[in-house]
C-alpha cells in the first residue's frame, strides 16, 4: 500500500511551503487509495517553539487534510506506527545508531567546535567545500574507550560511503551523487537527539513509507538517506522533489516580501477553498489542455498526479490568490442564497458589516439595496465595501468636470441638456423601479437624439459623484425619487 507522510517541526507556524508539501503528499496518498500520515519532527530543541505542534495540528485540520496516522491536539494519537512525535521515540534512534557504528556505517566524533571552525576556516580559504576531514573516521578503540571514559562530548557521524549512489527522482528524472562530495554527516548531536538525517530515516522505514514528498531543498540529503537505508539493509522509497516556491521577482519566498505563514492567511479572511486550490498549481496543472482552475478538495483527489508537478520554482502570486478568494467566495455564496433575494442581503450584510460605519448601518433600508449593487465588489474585497457604497449615503465633492466626457462627446452644454430633461421625465414617475428609470432615460435619449452615454454618462456622474459606479438605473432606484432630483438639481447648477 502507497503510505505518504507529513514531516513538519515545530518551529513557528506552518509556511505556505509546508502547506504544499502537505497537499501533494495527501493528494498522492487519496488518489493512489493509500493512507497519509503526520509526524512532528522535534528533535531539534533549540528551535523548538512552544504551542507550535497543536499549531500545526489545528492549521491541518482547518484545511481538511485529514491523516489516517499521526497525533491530535489532546495527545492521542491514531495509527499503529507510533509515537508521531520524535521526541518520544529516542531510544529507539539510539539503539539504530548502535547499529551503524557496529556495522562501520558511523563513528563517534570528538572534535571541539573549536577545532571544526578553524578546519572549515581554512578550507573555505582554500576554495574547498567545507567538509569534515574524518579525522575521528578511525580512531582506535583503545583511545575511543579513553576519550569516553574521560567523559569527552562526542557526535555520531555516518560514514558516507565514497561510491556513485544513483536514484530515480519522481519529479526529475535521473539523479547522481558521488560520496566524495557529501560531508559525513552528524546523526546524534552530544546531548544524545538525533539529527533530521537519521530520526526521518529510521521514522519513514519504521511507518512503512513508500513514498517521500518533501522540497527540493532536501535533494543534496537524499544520498545519504539513500547510504542509511543500504546500510540497514532497508527498501529504499520513492522520492519526489518538490520545486522552490518563489517571490514574484523570482528570489526565494520569504517573509520579507509578504505573509509565509498560512495563518496569516486564514487570519485575513482567505477561505480554505481558496488557500488550497491556490496552492495546488503552485507547481502543478492538470494539464492534457485542461483549462479549468477551480477544483474543490474532492476534484484535485481525483486529478492529481506527481508526473505533473514541474521542475521549476513556481512563483507565489498574492493576486492570483486573491482571484481564487473571489471565485471561490462567489461559487458559496451563490450556492447558499439560492436565489433568495432576502438571503443574499443578509449574506452580504454579514460579508462585510465589520467594515461598515455607523452612519451606513443605521439606514437599514439603503443600505440593503446600496450592497445589492456592489455584490460582486463585496465578493471580491468585503474590506472595501464601506468605500464603494458611501456615495450612497453622501455625495462626494466633485468638479463639473466628471459630468463631461470626451470620448462619448459629452460636453457641459451637452450633459446640462440631459441632466434637465432627464429630471423632467425622471419627476413624473409615478412607479420608481429600476425597469421604470431606465424606460424613462431611454426616451430621453430618443428624443435628444444622442447615444445613450450621452445621457446616461452625465446622470450617473451626477447621481454618485464618482468616476466608476454602478450602473446609474440601480443607483437612482437605491437613491429614491426624493434623493435623485436633489442630486441632478445640483449638477445642474454646477452646469450654469
Amino acid at each position: 500500500m502507497i503510505k505518504t507522510r507529513f514531516a513538519p517541526s515545530p518551529t513557528g507556524y506552518l509556511h505556505v511551503g509546508g502547506l504544499r508539501t502537505a497537499l501533494y503528499c495527501y493528494l498522492f496518498a487519496k488518489k493512489n487509495k493509500g493512507k497519509f500520515v503526520l509526524r512532528i519532527e522535534d528533535t531539534d530543541q533549540e528551535r523548538f517553539v512552544e504551542g507550535a505542534t497543536e499549531n500545526l495540528i489545528k492549521t491541518m485540520k482547518w484545511c481538511g487534510m485529514d491523516y489516517d496516522e499521526g497525533p491530535h491536539a489532546d495527545a492521542s494519537e491514531t495509527g499503529d506506527c507510533g509515537p508521531y512525535i520524535q521526541s518520544k521515540r529516542t531510544d529507539l534512534y539510539k539503539k539504530y545508531a548502535d547499529e551503524l557504528m557496529e556495522k562501520g556505517r558511523a563513528y563517534r566524533c570528538f572534535c571541539s567546535k573549536e577545532r571544526l571552525d578553524e578546519m572549515r576556516e581554512a578550507q573555505t580559504k582554500n576554495k574547498q567545500a567545507p567538509m569534515y576531514d574524518r579525522k575521528c573516521c578511525d580512531l582506535p578503540e583503545s583511545e575511543i574507550q579513553k576519550k569516553l571514559d574521560a567523559g569527552k562530548p562526542f557526535v555520531i557521524r555516518q560514514k558516507i560511503p565514497y561510491e556513485l549512489i544513483k536514484f530515480k527522482d519522481l519529479i526529475r528524472g535521473n539523479v547522481q551523487f558521488h560520496g566524495k562530495t557529501i560531508d559525513d554527516q552528524v546523526l546524534v548531536k552530544s546531548d544524545g537527539f538525533p539529527t533530521y538525517h537519521l530520526a526521518n530515516v529510521v521514522d519513514d522505514h519504521l511507518m512503512k513509507i513508500t513514498h517521500v514528498i518533501r522540497g527540493e531543498e532536501w535533494l543534496p540529503s537524499t544520498p545519504k538517506h539513500i547510504a542509511l537505508y543500504q546500510a540497514f539493509g532497508w527498501e529504499i522509497p520513492e522520492f519526489a522533489h518538490l520545486p522552490l516556491l518563489l517571490n514574484p521577482d523570482k528570489t526565494k519566498l520569504s517573509k520579507r516580501q509578504g505573509h509565509v505563514a498560512v495563518e496569516e492567511y486564514i487570519n485575513e479572511g482567505y477561505l480554505r477553498e481558496a488557500i488550497l486550490n491556490f496552492v495546488a498549481f503552485l507547481g502543478w496543472n492538470p494539464g492534457s489542455g485542461e483549462e479549468k482552475e477551480i477544483f474543490s478538495l474532492e476534484d484535485l483527489e481525483e486529478l492529481f498526479s506527481i508526473e505533473k508537478v514541474h521542475k521549476a520554482g513556481a512563483v507565489f502570486n498574492l493576486e492570483k490568490l486573491d482571484w481564487f478568494n473571489w471565485q471561490w467566495r462567489r461559487k458559496k455564496f451563490e450556492d447558499e442564497v439560492d436565489n433568495d433575494q432576502e438571503k443574499r442581503h443578509q449574506k452580504l450584510y454579514e460579508l462585510c458589516k465589520q467594515h461598515l460605519t455607523e452612519g451606513q448601518m443605521q439606514n437599514e433600508e439603503l443600505l440593503k439595496k446600496a450592497l445589492f449593487t456592489v455584490q460582486e465588489k463585496i465578493l471580491q474585497n468585503p474590506k472595501e465595501a464601506s468605500a464603494h457604497i458611501d456615495f450612497y449615503f453622501k455625495l462626494p465633492h466633485y468638479e463639473k468636470e466628471l459630468l463631461t466626457h470626451e470620448k462619448m462627446k459629452v460636453d457641459l452644454n451637452q450633459a446640462k441638456v440631459s441632466i434637465e430633461e432627464s429630471k423632467k421625465s425622471l419627476e413624473n414617475l409615478e412607479k420608481w423601479t429600476e425597469e421604470t428609470i431606465k424606460e424613462s432615460l431611454t426616451q430621453i435619449v430618443e428624443k435628444l437624439e444622442v447615444k445613450n452615454g450621452q445621457v446616461f454618462w452625465p446622470i450617473r456622474a451626477a447621481l454618485s459623484g464618482l468616476q466608476f459606479s454602478p450602473g446609474v438605473f440601480e443607483i437612482a432606484f437605491v437613491l429614491g425619487k426624493e434623493e435623485t432630483i436633489n442630486r441632478l438639481n445640483h449638477a445642474i447648477k454646477k452646469t450654469t
